[in-house]
């Protein structure tokens, strides 16, 4: 991230730089923290789980608490956790803090109860926050689940969510705004689903596959969220792209940076129960073997289309970099891919300037800005 960080101190748009592993699983978080080392923004490029986002966690408590004769303590309070608030909220109220709902919490019955009988303990304990108050009427007032109400109401609770919860994400964020982004696309994407689920669940329950149920409007949440994982969406112009090599197909960027050339890892080494010695044999096709099919994972077929996708889409310059061990001090040996690549090679005496407090840029990064200029000239 430091040729990344001074690639922008010379003048190159963050548009114009993608940073390429083969799987951000294992890079997500060092990345993340080299990013912010070196005043970036990145955006990974990552599917969105729905499903472990605020918002759909909001709208999956209401579900439960209404879906449920008698619900707990715990149960009840989970939506106000969630940052609840009801359509006439206004930002200076809502949503109720942590600590207060924590401490509301504390000072209810631990013995499960009705909507209205929770109603009328909050209404009677002077020790409850008179918000919880407003929430318990709503919940008591909420109709039946039918399709259109369950989109009215869910779709409420995410509009208000948007007005009131997310300001909170943003001003407890870090100046990345990372988790801001995440809570933005969750909020799109719970909207989406929201519109979605009207449809199923009345196809649902007109084909009686389905009883009518907030408890079954969870469920059929659920089960959307989990096929519609969601994909990378953000407005940060200023934001460095960090994504797999799955998603750079097709995309044309200036400057490259594919990370982790490491033997195992990109190629990744696949497990079989064929010796690797017979999966070579088969796969020269030499004498009686020559008949059988190889396994397509054996080839590593994938991962060489996806660095062959990462070369094309770098339009002026490609930087390739690798580790030589391991956390544990494991020697890492160079990616075979690296084998059918023209490379120069960074010495080391320009590696510790890059990584010095000067950021002075490597002879062979600097002449790929150069040429730029010069045919942009």
């Amino acid at each position: 991230m430091a040729t990344v960080a001074s690639l922008r101190d010379h003048g190159v748009p963050a548009r114009d730089i993608a940073v390429v592993v083969r799987d951000l699983d294992n890079y997500e978080e060092p990345l993340y923290r080299a990013s912010v080392h070196y005043g970036l923004t990145p955006v990974f490029w990552v599917q969105l789980r729905v499903t472990q986002t605020r918002p759909f966690a909001l709208i999956e408590s209401v579900c439960d608490v209404l879906g449920m004769d008698t619900p707990s303590r715990e149960v009840l309070c989970r939506p106000l956790e969630h940052r609840w608030a009801p359509l006439s909220a206004t930002s200076s109220e809502w949503p109720i803090d942590p600590k207060t709902v924590q401490k509301s919490m504390q000072a209810l019955p631990d013995e499960s109860r009705t909507l209205s009988e929770w109603h009328d303990e909050l209404e009677a304990n002077p020790r409850i926050d008179e918000r919880f108050v407003t929430y318990a009427e709503w919940l008591r007032d909420c109709p039946e689940p039918t399709p259109d109400a369950v989109t009215s109401i869910l779709a409420d609770v995410v509009d208000v969510y948007e007005e009131l919860g997310l300001p909170v994400t943003k001003e407890n964020d870090s100046p990345s705004l990372i988790e801001t982004e995440r809570d933005a696309r969750a909020v799109v994407r719970v909207k989406t689903l929201v519109q979605q689920l009207r449809h199923k669940y009345a196809d649902r329950l007109a084909d009686g596959t389905l009883e009518r149920s907030w408890r079954s409007v969870a469920e059929l949440s659920q089960l959307i969220a989990t096929q519609r994982p969601g994909r990378r969406e953000h407005s940060n112009a200023r934001a460095i792209d960090i994504l797999e090599a799955n998603d750079i197909w097709l995309l044309n960027v200036p400057y490259v940076f594919a990370v982790g050339l490491v033997d195992g890892e990109w190629p990744q080494q696949t497990e079989s129960v064929v010796p690797p010695e017979l999966q070579e044999t088969i796969l020269r096709g030499n004498g009686p073997v020559g008949t059988l099919a190889p396994r397509t994972a054996w080839t590593t077929g994938r991962d060489r289309d996806q660095f062959d996708d990462t070369l094309r889409a770098a339009g002026t310059g490609l930087i390739v970099t690798r580790h030589t061990e391991s956390p544990s001090g494991e020697e890492r040996r160079p990616s075979p891919l690296l084998d059918h690549l023209d490379t120069d090679t960074v010495p080391s005496d320009e590696r510790r300037q890059l990584m010095s407090a000067a950021r002075e840029l490597p002879d062979a990064v600097r002449a790929m800005l150069n040429h730029e200029v010069t045919n942009s000239e």
